[in-house]
């Protein structure tokens, strides 16, 4: 399945990702999964949330960068080893990875989110 997700860029400096996740709050924005990646310049905060294209609008409005990526979401028991099986599929199909991140979920299930630049032909593999 096709996800999308948010990412907002910031300062990588201490206090710069409250504001994010207070502003996202303070509008009845749920964050369901939160990675963050760091440079030393700048961090991208990459996250799913509640409804992702009104988060955007109302960051955007209070002066943060954002985009809208979509990512390719794979869910798979949340078992050793099934995560191997994911990646071997797409590294026997030539699929490049460019970040992968994941999180559990209380059914038994993990949802593993990938980005590539062939989104189509790996959704196609993993369904």
């Amino acid at each position: 399945m096709i996800i999308n997700q948010l990412a907002v860029y910031s300062q990588n400096e201490v206090g710069k990702l409250l504001p994010i996740i207070k502003t996202l709050g303070m509008n009845g924005i749920n964050i369901e999964s939160l990675n963050i990646a760091d440079t030393p310049e700048y961090g991208i905060v990459r996250m799913l949330t509640s409804d992702n294209v009104k988060a955007q609008q109302i960051l955007s409005e209070k002066g943060f960068i954002s985009t809208i990526t979509s990512l390719v979401g794979v869910e798979v028991k949340d078992e050793a080893g099934e995560l191997s099986k994911t990646l071997e599929t797409l590294a026997k199909n030539g699929i490049d990875i460019e970040y992968i991140y994941s999180y559990s979920r209380k059914d038994g299930k993990a949802l593993i989110l990938i980005k590539t630049d062939k989104i189509k032909e790996a959704e196609d593999l993993l369904k």
